[in-house]
């Protein structure tokens, strides 16, 4: 699919602002099943964004405003080709000893262990106990079937969790947002021993009523011996597929906050993020 994204965060200010340092992951990343083919970042007021690779690969811009604004606008514009569902390959079958042997295992070691939102809690691992009641099969399979449990047990329910929510409280409301499901699967995967990691991106609703404000979404990717990273969503219990955009990656949220800064003077009076995702053409620029 041809993809344009519009990714829109607008601060304002109680009064003046001024020394405004800002660092942004909003370009959606190149892997195997998707391309950014023309990537821009509008910035009100004007500044001269550099970029650099973080630790997992994900492109960060920076910028700063020194002098005094009321309002500060950040605008991503991206336009991303993703990969045909039916040239992407499936996903094989791997048992937990083969992933357990595996010689990359050693290397995922932060994506099998406790993070910031993911503590490792033995109320997780019990989840996943019973999630998997019925046994343990392939590592893809299971991945899958601790998503639907998240799927169907927890209500998506907004304004129930925050930005801050950690897994394991989570798991106490049993309903939650993306973010929140997200970090969820991490957990009960980790718990299992499955190398996992948030994906952050966006996801093109075929069901959206014209100008209806979107928002980013999260979901996650589990280690699969033979194949790599395997992406699945449980807030919709499905694998991703070319709906969906990837930007970033990390150990959860922390990794990847698309918008992360400090300023000095007067305090946040609002702040509003759009996103609109839409089908486009494959020349648009």
């Amino acid at each position: 699919m041809h993809l344009r994204v519009l990714h829109r965060t607008t601060f304002t200010y109680a009064g003046k602002a001024h020394d405004s340092f800002n660092e942004v992951r909003l370009r959606p990343c190149r892997d195997a099943t998707q391309s950014c083919r023309d990537f821009k970042l509008r910035l009100t007021p004007g500044a001269t964004p550099r970029d650099y690779d973080d630790f997992y690969g994900n492109t960060v811009h920076y910028f700063e405003v020194v002098d005094n604004h009321t309002k500060l606008s950040i605008e991503a514009v991206s336009l991303v080709d993703t990969v045909p569902n039916a040239d992407r390959p499936p996903v094989p079958r791997a048992s937990p000893e083969e992933l357990r042997s595996s010689v990359d295992r050693e290397m995922l070691a932060e994506f099998y262990s406790a993070s910031h939102y993911v503590p490792l809690e033995v109320e997780l691992w019990r989840e996943a106990q019973d999630a998997l009641a019925e046994g343990r099969s392939d590592v893809w399979s299971d991945v899958r079937r601790l998503g639907g449990h998240i799927y169907r047990r927890f209500a998506y329910r907004p304004k129930t969790t925050g930005v801050n929510t950690l897994a394991s409280d989570v798991l106490k409301l049993r309903m939650g947002v993306c973010q929140d499901f997200a970090h969820v699967h991490l957990g009960l995967c980790r718990s299992l021993g499955i190398p996992a990691r948030y994906v952050s991106g966006y996801f093109f609703n075929t069901t959206r009523r014209p100008r209806e404000i979107e928002a980013s979404h999260a979901w996650i990717e589990a280690y699969v011996p033979g194949y790599g990273w395997a992406a699945f969503d449980p807030t919709h219990d499905r694998p991703a597929d070319d709906r969906y955009v990837k930007v970033a990656v990390g150990r959860d949220y922390a990794d990847i906050r698309p918008v992360n800064g400090t300023y000095r003077g007067a305090p946040t009076r609002s702040l509003k993020v759009e996103v609109t995702v839409r089908e486009t053409s494959a020349v648009e620029a």
